[in-house]
């Protein structure tokens, strides 16, 4: 096994904790149960990017999206379903076409800001 090494600075050197603070804090931890799903459902490359083509426009067919994201349709609609099945992505049928947009602001907003994120560390 390889030893753990600890930088100076970086821990506690002794054990201590605000119990106010600890048990307000407890009660509400919870809250974030199933956020996770969402970041899941994210973390995916090929799913972030559909997700983000999907910001950039309001709405795109599954043909469109294969073609952005170099697949085929039934990879693309496979990525696009799950997003749907996760409530980040909602469809319409037109026709022969299915067209794919984002569920909310919300989703659009998640994803802007990540991508802010990333270019700030860059």
């Amino acid at each position: 096994m390889e030893k753990e090494t600890v930088k100076q600075g970086d821990t506690c050197e002794v054990f201590c904790f605000d119990e106010q603070k600890v048990n307000a804090l407890k009660q509400r931890i919870d809250e974030v149960e199933g956020v996770e799903l969402l970041f899941k459902a994210l973390s995916d490359a090929t799913r972030l990017k559909i997700a983000y083509a999907l910001t950039l426009e309001e709405e795109l067919c599954v043909c469109d999206v294969a073609n952005i994201i170099g697949a085929t349709t039934a990879t693309a609609s496979h990525h696009l379903r799950f997003l749907r099945n996760m409530g980040l992505a909602k469809y319409r049928k037109e026709g022969k076409l299915v067209f794919y947009s984002l569920k909310d602001e919300h989703v659009r907003q998640l994803v802007s800001v990540a991508l802010l994120h990333a270019k700030e560390d860059n």
